[in-house]
C-alpha cells in the first residue's frame, strides 16, 4: 500500500494509525476527546511520540473518560505528573482538566460536542493537504480559546480536525487520497 510521506512505515503504530484512523469521520463524542487530549499533548512534540504513549496515556487517563477527568483534583494532577509514561506537563494536565470542563459545556450548547464541531462545515469533509493552518481551523482555534480552552492553537486544531477526518489530507500519492 503506497501512504503519505510522513508515515514511518518501520512503525507498525503509525502504519495502523494512518491507515485505520487518520482522516477517517469521526463522530463519536469519546473519541473526540480522546483525539483533541492527545493533540493538545503533541504540541511541541511529534504525532509519532503521543501515538508510541496512547496506551499510557489512556490508562492514566480514565480511558479518557472527560467526565472523571473534568473533577480531578490536586492528588491527581500529582499523581499524573509522576507517571513517566506520559509527557509531564503540568499546563498541559491543568488544561486538559479545564478542556474537559469547556467539552462538557459544548455538548449541552450543541447537544454534542460532535455536532458541535462538524457544524462550523455543515457536515461536509474538507479535502486538503500540505497545510498546517487554515481559516477553518483558526475560527474553531479562536472560538474555543474563547471558550476558556488551552493549548487549542490554530495549528493544533488543524491537526485535530485531519485526526478526525474533518479535513482529509491524504496526499495524492497515498491509496487513500480522494480528490473531491
Amino acid at each position: 500500500m503506497k501512504r503519505c510521506s510522513w508515515v514511518n512505515e518501520k512503525n507498525p503504530l503509525y502504519v495502523k494509525y494512518h491507515d485505520e484512523e487518520w482522516g477517517v469521520p469521526v463522530h463519536d463524542d469519546n473519541k473526540l476527546f480522546e483525539m483533541l487530549l492527545l493533540e493538545s499533548f503533541q504540541a511541541g512534540l511529534s504525532w509519532e511520540c503521543i501515538l508510541n504513549k496512547r496506551e499510557s496515556f489512556k490508562e492514566a487517563f480514565d480511558n479518557f473518560n472527560y467526565k472523571k477527568i473534568s473533577n480531578y483534583d490536586d492528588k491527581k494532577i500529582e499523581e499524573l505528573m509522576q507517571n513517566k509514561g506520559i509527557i509531564r506537563n503540568r499546563r498541559k494536565i491543568t488544561a486538559t482538566i479545564k478542556n474537559a470542563q469547556i467539552f462538557m459545556d459544548i455538548q449541552k450548547e450543541y447537544n454534542t460536542f460532535s455536532k458541535y464541531l462538524w457544524h462550523f462545515t455543515e457536515d461536509k469533509i474538507i479535502y486538503e493537504y500540505d497545510k498546517t493552518t487554515s481559516s477553518l481551523s483558526d475560527e474553531i482555534s479562536k472560538d474555543l480559546y474563547q471558550r476558556g480552552m488551552r493549548f487549542v492553537g490554530s495549528t493544533i486544531i488543524y491537526s485535530y480536525l485531519q485526526a478526525i477526518g474533518i479535513i482529509n489530507s491524504h496526499t495524492p500519492e497515498c491509496d487513500l487520497y480522494k480528490n473531491n
